[in-house]
């Protein structure tokens, strides 16, 4: 599953990141594997999503969140 799939208010696991330029780029905001995404806010026109990884909060489009491969998380940590 991809960033770009993921539904407001859900967890998910960043597993991989793909393309090389967009890929560094993203690294460097912190979308690293392992860190914990949510999605936050979806534009009224569905395009770009804002999310928040980590402390950071971040606005993608849709075709740069498809590069985010991500883990759903079944259950929430108390």
């Amino acid at each position: 599953m991809n960033l770009s799939e993921i539904k407001k208010g859900e967890e998910a696991v960043v597993t991989k990141v793909n393309g090389d330029i967009l890929a560094l780029k993203l690294f460097e905001m912190g979308v690293l594997p392992g860190e914990l995404v949510s999605l936050e806010h979806i534009a009224p026109f569905g395009d770009p999503i804002a999310i928040s990884i980590g402390e950071s909060k971040l606005c993608l489009r849709l075709e740069d969140a498809a590069h985010i491969e991500i883990e759903l998380k079944a259950w929430k940590e108390l």
